[in-house]
This record gives C-alpha cells, sequence and structure tokens, in this order.
C-alpha cells in the first residue's frame, strides 16, 4: 500500500501492486550475484531466459521479473543484456529496461544455450531464469560460462519437474543459484529499498502499466494473464 505526499510515483493514493511478492526484491538480488566470487565491470554478460510457450502464468514471469531482473542488471552497470523469449515483440518493451539484444529460440534450429554460446564466446556470465519452465531453466544453466558463469533461478517450476544436465557443467565451475524473496528479510531490508525508491534511485513509475479501480480487478487479473501488463495499480477509493 502507498500513501505518501512526497513520492515521486504519479498516484498518491491508497494503491496496491497487482503481482507476485518477490519481485521487486528479485531486482537487488542481482544486483547482490553480481558482487559474489570477483565479479567487475568487464564480466557485463546477461541473458535473460523465457524459453517456454506463453500460456497461463508464463507472460506474467517473462514481462514482470525479466524485466524487474534486467533494470537489476543495467543499475548494476552491465553492458550486454540479452533477452530470451518466444514473442519478438516483447524486445521493444525490453529495451525500456536495458535488454540491448534478443534472441528468439523459434528463429533458430539449435537449443537456444547453444546460440547464446557463440553470441558470447563461450557463453554469458550471468544468467536469470523468470520463467519457471523447466527447460528455460536447464538452458539458463548451460548457457553460462564455464570457470565463473552463474544462473541464478528466480521461476518456480511444477512439483514433478526434474532438472537434468551433464555433471561435467558442475566440474566446469558452474554456479546454479535460487532465489526467493531475492534473499531478502522484508522487516529489515525493505525499507533500504523504499529510500532508493524515494532518492530516485529506482525507477519505478515505468514498470505501471495499467491503472484500474477495485470494481475492475478482475481486468486486472486479465492483463496479468494474458502477458499484457507489467504492473498494474488497484485504486482502492475508485
Amino acid at each position: 500500500m502507498i500513501k505518501n505526499q512526497d513520492s515521486p510515483l504519479r498516484e498518491n493514493q491508497f494503491t496496491t501492486l497487482l503481482g507476485p511478492p518477490h519481485s521487486v526484491n528479485t531486482l537487488w538480488f542481482v544486483l547482490d550475484v553480481l558482487h559474489l566470487s570477483t565479479l567487475k565491470h568487464h564480466l557485463t554478460k546477461f541473458v535473460f531466459s523465457a524459453v517456454e510457450s506463453a500460456q497461463v502464468l508464463v507472460p506474467l514471469s517473462m514481462l514482470q521479473n525479466q524485466n524487474l531482473s534486467a533494470e537489476g542488471a543495467r543499475i548494476s552497470g552491465a553492458s550486454r543484456i540479452i533477452g530470451v523469449d518466444l514473442v519478438s515483440s516483447r524486445f521493444e518493451l525490453a529495451k525500456k529496461f536495458g535488454v540491448n539484444e534478443f534472441v528468439n529460440p523459434k528463429d533458430h534450429n539449435k537449443p537456444v544455450q547453444e546460440v547464446i554460446a557463440e553470441m558470447t564466446n563461450g557463453g554469458v556470465d550471468r544468467s536469470v531464469e523468470c520463467t519457471g519452465s523447466i527447460q528455460a531453466m536447464i538452458s539458463a544453466f548451460e548457457c553460462v560460462h564455464d570457470g565463473w558463469g552463474v544462473a541464478v533461478l528466480v521461476g518456480v517450476p511444477s512439483k514433478d519437474d526434474a532438472f537434468k544436465t551433464h555433471p561435467t557443467n558442475f566440474l566446469n565451475e558452474r554456479t546454479l543459484k535460487g532465489t526467493f524473496y531475492g534473499n531478502y528479510k522484508p522487516r529489515t531490508d525493505l525499507p533500504n529499498v523504499v529510500e532508493k525508491y524515494m532518492r530516485g534511485e529506482l525507477e519505478l513509475e515505468k514498470f505501471i502499466t495499467h491503472t484500474v479501480p477495485f470494481s475492475e480487478i478482475n481486468k486486472a487479473f486479465d492483463l496479468m494473464l494474458k502477458g499484457e501488463s507489467i504492473r498494474c495499480i488497484i485504486r482502492m477509493d475508485e
């Protein structure tokens, strides 16, 4: 809920943002991942995997979490951010969040991890999987570089899914990590996120694509399920 006359948001009424609770923290988790081990600014190749059919809640993951992660990579200084999606039209939207290259797996006759490896001379330094597709998770892990590459899983897979990859990928010192709530503790860490926003360090306005009154909340869910919104504000006073 937001009610602050000093807030730079366009709407200063009681509002709530419709979306998964860990999304904002995911942005900052990506920043934390950047500083693990000895990553420097010249290691700035990112890929955001979204290689699954855009059905049910997959568009939500691709449009919301993917753009949050891209924003985190942009803020951290990543100079090459590669978006992966089955819908090419989403590239224009992703550009606003720092994505500067785009790959559609349907445009290639080989696995997307092989395409990414060829584009980046052996693999990306960091990848973030945002859909919950088990195949996207495997692709995200297998496209990172040997020796220092790290894949971060944000999406939630089906309970029956199994992650399968060759053990050599681990022996070659690739790292696989997961995150929930961005590894943040809401009570102690979220105030810092709010302060960053109030100082203008976080550009949250560009995530807000729709505003609807509470009486039309079902419209907000329809937009979310169709993948047509990033963040929808629900106005409680209408």
